[in-house]
């Protein structure tokens, strides 16, 4: 099994409605995302998947995301942009576009903050 990793930043900003905190009130992060791509097979040059491959997938999905208040786009006006729910949304986004017989988007890992981070997997 071959595991890769690329990772990526991105700001924005958020409202946390219902948290008990400051969460409550807008803020914003300077995240990093780290997604993990899988696969058992190389190809005939020796790659699973070529990094530019997940970066340029991977940008395009933070693109949506970068420099924007999360809470104003979907799926985040009805879903709380949490780090779980941010997470959650890489990956499936990620997933739709990277995922073959071979390759498989194992996990997201995105990082709130230098001390906190969250991992999503299904």
């Amino acid at each position: 099994m071959f595991k890769l990793i690329v990772k990526k930043e991105f700001s924005s900003a958020h409202i946390l409605h219902g948290h008990p905190g400051d969460c409550k009130r807008m803020h914003g992060h300077n995240w990093i995302v780290e997604a993990k791509v899988e696969g058992d097979n190389i190809n005939k040059i020796g790659m699973v998947i070529d990094f530019k491959d997940i970066k340029k997938n991977l940008a395009d999905i933070v693109s949506k995301l970068d420099h924007r208040f999360l809470n104003e786009i979907e799926p985040f006006i009805e879903n709380n942009p949490t780090a779980e729910n941010i997470s959650k949304y890489i990956y499936k986004e990620l997933s739709k576009n990277i995922n073959t017989d071979n390759i498989k988007v194992s996990e997201i890992k995105l990082w709130e903050t230098n001390n906190s981070a969250v991992i999503y997997t299904e």
